[in-house]
């Protein structure tokens, strides 16, 4: 029997060749995938009673037409008004720009109005309107939405996935043991799918949801669970037989003292390096707390070691960074550093590539270049990943595998709630880094109004003046209809205009990566006085000269990416600035403006960031990295998370697993996701 994933959209009923190509823009490539593409929200259609909604309320209700429409035309735009009759109740609706309902809008005619109720003025404005005499589609039902584009409607998805489920529906699998639906008392697999789809009211859709979240957390922590307990428990890795004596020689010889937490962090790694067991460890710690130097020993480790080093990143200019520091640290030592980007090239490749297979080059920094098909080490011991979820897991995986079985150190500056990274990162072990280096200033961080701009841009001369640099941050490239905050090339225009004796960049994502690198390498030299910026700067950037950091409409982003931007200055010896330029309106908004002004220590501001913003919205997908889920959320979640993982972790460690029949569909998903392979297994 065909397994659902194996089967082409074009089996659905209505999936034309054209409809199926627009799917595959959504990840949507086989009936498994359509069936477990949720919505997002949910519409509700059921039917009120005027005398039950409150003013703002978005209702729908059935009412009678009592008067002639009146239709308003303003350019290509329109304003279409009709008097209607619900009980006792008449009210005066609007639709925008749907002239063409004029004609059907004929006195006495019944019809049902969904939208945004004003009690004040006894007037809706219409989202959705439909006719019983036409045969109604919604009224009644809670309707789910999708997040779609291109030439697929909202009603042709909700009509095909109605279509999917009464064509395929029974054939959706039972993947969960009896035993954990039983101990949860969650619905079946196929009920709750059609319920996340179709609810047929608020608690089949939270039943529906609750037993998918944790189908989704638990195989997620199985997978984990599994690829530890395989790989952990074969003796095949890298050894590293460094001395303590050599380690403590290169120590002595950094340009500043380790903290108390780099050095148990240190010991960590080396333990891990020595042992016959694979190393795969997550470092995470706050922004400028020295994770760069605790990856450096390692790597010195593995190179006395007899092994050579990588050091993957995300961009050129991080990598020519790490380059630097690198190169500086280990020249006395004799350990020679390469560089590997897209940008090098030609005969300098060439050498490269040929000093790495032969083992003449002892540590390679690149970006992904270092896994592109002819790169070759003679023998990698160690592979470590800067600001980590920048790539993606294969991506990781295939650097990986240009050794045999080498150590991993997974770095991530953006700080984490301990107990949430030990379960998220269930298949690493965790280290923190939770000090900051001796002598580092404190960045100064300051909130003030837009009304004070001027003092900000008097402020911004005098840093300037004394040979320093600034970044002006920006949540938007350019001007939007709909949102009232400052954009990059406004904003540029307007610095350029009062500093007319600076030279000001401008960078942002629509940028090309090679016009990105050249704004940024301008701004390193100092060539740049002033880069005004998306937030492509938040993460990894280095200019020990830049000590000021302004951040217009700072209210408009989250705690964590406020502190990640913050962390690109103060990094060199001068007294560093932060200006935060918001106008919130909301309590909520104020109080995050406090915490930044409060604290600058990375886990702090994570943790309120927790308390402030709700689990929903803690976490961004670019700057966590942690896995993103269809339906679950990880700190929303992290009480099933917690469960889940319990109960993945007791069932891996059952020897009955691995050979019983009831958990025969487990053992299939873990091969699909090839955790392992068949002759694994005894």
């Amino acid at each position: 029997m065909l397994q659902l994933d194996q089967i082409p959209l074009k089996q659905i009923h209505g999936v034309s060749a054209l409809k199926e190509g627009e799917l595959h823009a959504f990840g949507i490539s086989n009936v498994q995938d359509m069936l477990e593409y949720y919505p997002f929200r949910y519409e509700d259609y059921r039917l009120r009673s005027l005398s039950e909604v409150k003013d703002g309320d978005k209702i729908t209700v059935q009412a009678k037409i009592m008067g002639i429409p009146v239709l308003q035309r303003y350019g290509r735009k329109s304003r279409l008004t009709c008097k209607l009759m619900a009980e006792d109740w008449m009210f005066t609706a609007t639709w925008f720009n749907r002239h063409f309902l004029k004609d059907q809008l004929t006195s006495g005619r019944e019809i049902v109005v969904t939208g945004k109720w004003d009690l004040k003025r006894m007037q809706m404005t219409v989202a959705d309107s439909e006719f019983p005499d036409k045969g109604v589609a919604r009224s009644g039902t809670i309707q789910p939405v999708y997040s779609i584009g291109g030439k697929i409607t909202q009603s042709w998805m909700r009509k095909t996935m109605n279509q999917t489920l009464q064509q395929f529906g029974e054939m959706i699998p039972e993947i969960l043991p009896d035993l954990l639906v039983r101990k949860y008392s969650m619905m079946p697999r196929k009920q709750a799918i059609a319920g996340i789809h179709q609810p047929q009211d608020n608690r089949e859709g939270q039943e529906a949801r609750r037993r998918m979240v944790y189908e989704e957390l638990f195989l997620f922590q199985l997978k984990m669970q599994a690829f530890r307990a395989l790989n952990r428990g074969r003796a095949d890795g890298v050894v590293h037989t460094v001395d303590n004596a050599t380690i403590r020689e290169f120590v002595r010889a950094l340009p500043f003292e380790l903290t108390d937490a780099q050095k148990k962090v240190e010991l960590e790694i080396l333990h891990d390096l020595r042992s016959p067991y694979c190393m795969n460890r997550l470092l995470q710690g706050d922004v400028g707390s020295g994770k760069t130097v605790v990856a450096a020993i390692g790597l010195f480790a593995t190179v006395r070691s007899g092994f050579q080093g990588a050091l993957m990143v995300p961009t050129e200019i991080l990598a020519e960074q790490h380059m630097r520091s690198l190169h500086k640290l280990f020249e006395p030592f004799g350990i020679s550093v390469g560089l590997l980007t897209g940008s090098t090239t030609g005969k300098k490749r060439k050498e490269l590539l040929a000093a790495l297979q032969m083992g003449l080059l002892d540590i390679v920094v690149g970006t992904h270049a270092l896994i592109q098909e002819d790169v070759y080490f003679r023998q990698l011991g160690l592979v470590v990943t800067d600001e980590q979820h920048r790539f993606g897991v294969n991506q990781r995986s295939v650097l990986r595998r240009k050794g045999y079985n080498p150590d991993v150190l997974t770095m991530t500056a953006t700080p984490i709630p301990r107990t949430l990274a030990i379960t998220a990162f269930g298949d690493m072990d965790v280290s923190t880094i939770s000090e900051r280096p001796k002598g580092r200033i404190p960045i100064s961080t300051y909130w003030v109004k837009h009304e004070l701009m001027d003092r900000v841009l008097g402020f911004i001369s005098r840093e300037v003046d004394q040979g320093r640099q600034a970044y002006l941050i920006c949540p938007l490239i350019e001007e939007s209809e709909k949102l009232d905050v400052q954009n990059a090339i406004d904003l540029h225009i307007q610095m350029q205009q009062a500093f007319p004796h600076y030279r000001v960049g401008l960078l942002h994502g629509r940028m090309t990566p090679a016009e990105k690198e050249e704004v940024m390498r301008s701004f390193y030299a100092n060539e740049v006085q002033l880069l005004v910026s998306t937030t492509v700067v938040e993460v990894g950037v280095d200019v020990p000269n830049a000590t000021l950091m302004i951040i217009m409409d700072a209210d408009r982003f989250g705690l964590s990416q406020l502190h990640q931007l913050r962390g690109r200055v103060g990094r060199g010896a001068h007294a560093s600035y932060c200006v935060l330029i918001a106008d919130p309106k909301s309590e909520v908004g104020q109080e995050r403006m406090k915490v930044m002004t409060d604290t600058d220590d990375g886990f702090e501001v994570a943790r309120r960031d927790l308390d402030l913003r709700g689990p929903g919205d803690f976490f961004g997908t670019k700057q966590s990295g942690l896995p993103e889920f269809r339906l679950a959320d990880m700190v929303a979640d992290f009480e099933v998370l917690e469960k889940a993982r319990e109960d993945a972790t007791d069932l891996i460690k059952d020897s009955s697993f691995w050979t019983s029949p009831q958990y025969e569909a487990l053992r299939g998903y873990l091969q699909k996701e090839q955790i392992f392979q068949g002759d694994l297994i005894d």
